[in-house]
This record gives C-alpha cells, sequence and structure tokens, in this order.
C-alpha cells in the first residue's frame, strides 16, 4: 500500500470531522432540533473514526516482523470493526431521545434559511470526503478507508433526511424533527452492520467463494501434471494469503517438486495479485511400481531400485523389487535397510500385503581403457550376424580389472516391438559370449532405424 497517500485520506477525513461538529453542533444550539443534534453526535463518532482509521492505516503500512510475521494489515479490520460497534450505540441514544420526544411533544425547533445554508456546506463536504475515502480505499485495498467511506455516505444520507425533516417542520409537521432523527438512526445502524459483518468475516478467516474460485480455476491449467489437494484463501488490508496442498508423481525428483510448488504460486498470483502463498508438495498416487520406487526411496541408505514387479494373488498385491546399497555395508545393516524399506512400501500403499527385496551392492566405477583387436571383434561380429541375422552397426571394446567388456549396437527398424528388440539383445549377447569364452561382459544396445528417438536395452 501507498502509505503516505492512505495516511494523507484519512488525515483529511480528521480536518473534516472537526468542522462538521463544530457546524452542526453551532446549528442545533440555534435551532433546537435534535436530528442536528444527532448529526452532530454522528461527527463526533466520525471523528473518532476517522482517528481509528488513522491509526489502523498507519500500523497496517507497517512492514513484517518477527512478531507479526503476517504483516499488519488485520489492523484495519479491527479499527473498522470498532467503528462499526461506536456508531451502534451513538445510533441507539439517538433513537431512544427521539422516542422521548415525540412521547412528551417536546418538539421545539427552530428554522431559518443560516441553519438550511449551514447543513448545505455540511453536505458539501460529506460528499466530498466519501467521495476522497471511497477512491483511496479502492486503489489501496484499505478496509478501514472503505469503512470510512460507508460512514461518510452515511452521513451524506442522514443530513438530508434531516434537512427534509426540517423543511416539514417548518411546513407545520412539528414530529417530523424527530422521525428524521430516527431515520438517521437506521440509516446509520444498517450501515454498521453491514460494515461490522465484513470486517469480523476478515478477521475470523472467512472464506472469500469469488476468490478461492478463481485460485481453483487457474490451478486446474496445471492439471493432470499437478493436482490440488486441498486450498485455503484468507484476505487481510487487500492482500491475499493462500496456502495450497498439492499433489505430484511419486517419483518426482526434489527439483521438480520445487518447480511445481513455483508453477503453484504463479498461477495463484495471476489470479490474486499481491498474494501470499505457501504451498506444500506431496508424492501423488501414480501407477504401482512408481509409488514402490517412491517409498523406498524414502528410507535412508537406498541409493537405487530397479527390477520393480507386481503380483496379484487372490485380490491382494505382493512387490518385489531389487535394491543397490554400498558394498562395504554388513549383511545384518543391509538387512535392516531391506526391512524398513519392506515396512514403508506396505504402509505407503494400500493393497500391498508383502515386498520381498533383493539386495545388491552398488556398482563401483571401474578403470577401463579401449582395447584394439580387430580379430576378436570380427570374431564377434560374425557370431552376433549367425545368431541375429543383424550386422552391428558398432562394436567396442574395453579392458577392465575384471577383464574384458564389449559394447555392441544393433540398428533395429523403428516399427521393431520393444519386447522383440530385447529379445534380439538377448541372442546377440548369448552368441557372443559362447563366441568368446573369456571376454568378461556383453552389453548390447539397441537403436531404431532411422535415428533420432534411440531405445537402448542392456542385458
Amino acid at each position: 500500500m501507498a502509505a503516505s497517500s492512505a495516511t494523507r485520506t484519512a488525515w483529511f477525513s480528521v480536518a473534516a470531522a472537526v468542522s462538521l461538529i463544530a457546524i452542526k453542533v453551532a446549528v442545533g444550539i440555534a435551532s433546537g432540533s435534535l436530528a442536528v443534534f444527532s448529526e452532530a453526535v454522528h461527527s463526533g463518532t466520525d471523528l473518532v473514526a476517522a482517528l481509528l482509521a488513522l491509526m489502523a492505516v498507519r500500523v497496517a503500512g507497517r512492514p513484517a516482523d518477527d512478531d507479526h510475521p503476517y504483516g499488519h494489515g488485520k489492523a484495519e479490520h479491527l479499527s473498522a470493526l470498532l467503528e462499526g460497534m461506536i456508531l451502534v450505540v451513538a445510533s441507539g441514544v439517538i433513537v431512544v431521545e427521539a422516542i422521548r420526544r415525540m412521547a412528551s411533544g417536546s418538539t421545539d425547533v427552530t428554522t431559518n434559511r443560516w441553519v438550511f445554508l449551514s447543513l448545505g456546506l455540511v453536505i458539501v463536504i460529506d460528499a466530498a470526503r466519501a467521495t476522497a475515502s471511497w477512491r483511496a480505499a479502492r486503489r489501496h485495498g484499505s478496509a478501514a478507508l472503505a469503512a470510512s467511506a460507508v460512514h461518510f455516505a452515511g452521513d451524506l444520507l442522514g443530513t438530508l433526511a434531516v434537512i427534509g425533516g426540517l423543511v416539514l417542520v417548518r411546513a407545520g409537521y412539528p414530529l417530523a424533527d424527530p422521525i428524521a432523527a430516527v431515520a438517521v438512526a437506521v440509516i446509520v445502524l444498517v450501515a454498521s452492520g453491514r460494515l461490522m459483518k465484513a470486517n469480523a468475516d476478515i478477521l475470523l478467516d472467512r472464506i472469500q467463494p469469488a476468490a478461492v474460485a478463481r485460485a481453483r480455476d487457474a490451478l486446474r491449467s496445471l492439471q493432470p501434471h499437478i493436482e490440488v489437494e486441498r486450498l485455503r484463501v484468507r484476505s487481510a488490508a487487500g492482500r491475499h494469503f493462500a496456502d495450497a496442498v498439492v499433489t505430484v508423481a511419486p517419483g518426482a525428483a526434489l527439483a521438480e517438486a520445487h518447480e511445481a510448488a513455483d508453477a503453484v504460486e504463479a498461477a495463484l498470483e495471476s489470479v490474486l495479485p499481491n498474494m501470499d502463498a505457501v504451498v506444500h508438495v506431496e508424492p501423488g498416487d501414480g501407477p504401482i511400481d512408481e509409488r514402490v520406487r517412491a517409498a523406498a526411496q524414502t528410507v535412508p541408505g537406498v541409493r537405487e531400485v530397479h527390477n520393480v514387479r507386481l503380483f496379484t494373488i487372490e485380490g491382494s498385491h505382493e512387490v518385489s523389487l531389487h535394491l543397490k546399497l554400498p558394498g562395504d555395508h554388513e549383511i545384518s545393516e543391509a538387512e535392516l535397510v531391506a526391512a524398513r524399506v519392506e515396512a514403508q512400501i506396505i504402509n505407503d500403499i494400500a493393497g500391498v500385503t508383502h515386498a520381498h527385496v533383493h539386495l545388491e551392492p552398488l556398482d563401483i566405477v571401474a578403470r577401463a581403457a579401449p582395447r584394439a583387436s580387430d580379430e576378436v571383434e570380427e570374431q564377434m561380429r560374425a557370431a552376433i550376424i549367425s545368431a541375429t541375422g543383424i550386422d552391428p552397426s558398432a562394436i567396442r571394446m574395453l579392458d577392465t580389472a575384471d577383464g574384458t567388456v564389449a559394447h555392441v549396437t544393433l540398428a533395429l527398424p523403428g516399427a521393431t516391438r520393444l519386447d522383440h528388440a530385447h529379445r534380439i539383445a538377448g541372442q546377440a549377447r548369448s552368441a557372443a559370449r559362447l563366441a568368446i569364452p573369456s571376454i568378461d561382459d556383453v552389453v548390447v544396445s539397441t537403436t531404431g532405424r532411422p535415428a533420432g528417438r534411440r531405445e537402448s536395452i542392456s542385458t
């Protein structure tokens, strides 16, 4: 909020309230009109309200601090609530006095042109300050200034009612003055009730259906990658605060979850400017194999999860999976990790009754050097062609501490099914190892023709 502009508007309201009190008291004494006195009392409450608004605007303009991490915006709504209470009390006093006058018949009122001219000046001042406060409230999103604008508009209507009553008194209807006073009080009571309810709702964090609907519509654009589990929106002093719980794919990495949170914040900001959002990201319900991997990877010590398989037995599910842990773990330590993984999977995934874990040592990066042996490569190529009918597009031999490793690439038609490609790769690997028993391992990769998208299978 542009605090200086809002503060200037509040100071203008204070000055106007002081001027109106002086004018109305003078007119009330001169005319003896209860309606005018009721307006003077009303202006007295205006002064208190304007001072409250000034204080609230100054407090609400302070930045957030350690004791008030959400800022001080609710000071404005508290001020508006107190202002409404003051108006209710003042209106009650006016109604009681009007009823007393009507019951006693004491309605001696003096009217002259100075009274009407003074009230005309009051109307001009009321109109000016109501307009200024309303414009400032819309510009800065200030609840305190909006409350003052409603208050001043009520003053304007009240002054018109007073003038109408005095005109009727002058025309020979003396009861018109207390009736006009009651009319003023009713106008003020209705405005005060609405004012108090609106600000009490904000202080109690009641939802604003329109704001929540806009926020949900914005978040729907993020589906299906991000699903909204819970969304809460509240507001204070023209600023919105939201907290959201969203879900992403169960295997999403930390960076992906962070990107999802950023996307949610941006979507909310696009429809609710000046938004402060807190987003909590949780794993969603994806395919069971993804959820199994996600559950296993939450257990400390797990480095890699693969070969996840699902078995359905009489309506319940069992899963098996391979875990890779550091090779220097003792078997007793690795067994504890496996037990935790099994428990985590059964706890996190409904319908899974058993989990079976196979433990493997984490692969160690081996030192290797290219090996030049045309004779071995040709021997391997011939064996693969004989077994599969496919001439390898590349064969690369590496010498490692554990022996020789061959990397073989087979180019297949792009329409080849993945399961068929896997069988061809297996046949090539078996043929190569059978032809050259001394080789330690053969890794066969497949690529589709034409080159572009690559499907790689290691066996």
